[in-house]
């Protein structure tokens, strides 16, 4: 398993294909294994490249405040390991907060920019105390309580209703959270900056997706992006709550590769 040591840390990461850099981060509370159909799908034709970031997966999880800021100079620290100057970035959830936050500090390393199933606008006050609840939840009860909170968020029930491979694979990728990434998470995640004001400043071609079902950052989240963004394109992918990549694989990869296909 290659691992790439970064900001004091060390990250696990995949890569297949070669070819035009496309770099996926995941969303919380999952893994690099998230990206399992776009590895198998898109690395005929791309380089493929899949991270965990770090508090998940096979990367380390330090007990600390995360920011940000921090998962953004992460990414890219991979890059320089990789020896990748201009690289697709593709962020899902929380990993699109990681995307546009290195659109502010990194932006001249984007060849282009994909927000899937995320949002541009900071927590309310409301959503800042549900993220410390369920970090609370998180601490007393560990996981699979966050499993049981988080599963009905992420899927369609079509997919919970007929699709127990990829629940059972959610399942799975939930499970290995440890609590230090459990709550460095929640922690950035609530203490994200509003990116509202930066979307209009990105330049690069911009590709904004959502499920048609998604709960968390519905229609409307993306829309506002797409919106903003000079030249945004939006594709909303049917049959999909906030994994559509898992839920509706061919349709996503379709999708992405029709945008990937028209850079120069």
């Amino acid at each position: 398993m290659p691992y790439a040591t970064v900001n004091g840390i060390r990250l696990a990461y995949s890569e297949r294909g070669t070819g035009l850099p496309v770099v996926f981060l995941h969303g919380f509370p999952l893994n690099r294994e998230m990206w399992t159909p776009q590895r198998q799908g898109l690395s005929d034709r791309a380089r493929i490249v899949t991270v965990d970031l770090r508090g998940h997966g096979e990367s380390d999880a330090p007990l600390w405040q995360y920011t940000m800021e921090q998962f953004s100079d992460d990414v890219a620290g991979l890059l320089d390991h990789l020896g990748l100057q201009s690289v697709v970035l593709v962020g899902l959830s929380m990993g699109g907060y990681i995307a546009l936050m290195f659109c502010r500090r990194h932006a001249h390393r984007l060849k282009a920019l994909v927000l899937t199933d995320t949002r541009a606008q900071a927590d309310t006050e409301e959503g800042r105390a549900g993220r410390f609840q369920m970090a609370q939840t998180a601490y007393r009860k560990g996981p699979d309580a966050v499993r049981d909170i988080m599963v009905p968020k992420l899927l369609c029930p079509r997919t919970l209703q007929s699709n127990p491979m990829v629940v059972s694979q959610v399942d799975a990728m939930i499970a290995r959270m440890e609590l230090s990434g459990l709550a460095g998470d929640l922690m950035a995640m609530a203490s994200r900056p509003d990116s509202v004001p930066l979307l209009p400043s990105i330049r690069c071609p911009t590709l904004v997706m959502v499920g048609e079902q998604d709960q968390p950052t519905p229609i409307s989240d993306a829309r506002l992006m797409s919106d903003r963004i000079p030249g945004a394109r939006l594709e909303i992918i049917p049959d999909a709550g906030h994994l559509p990549n898992l839920e509706q694989p061919e349709r996503f990869n379709q999708a992405l590769w029709r945008f990937l296909s028209s850079l120069d």
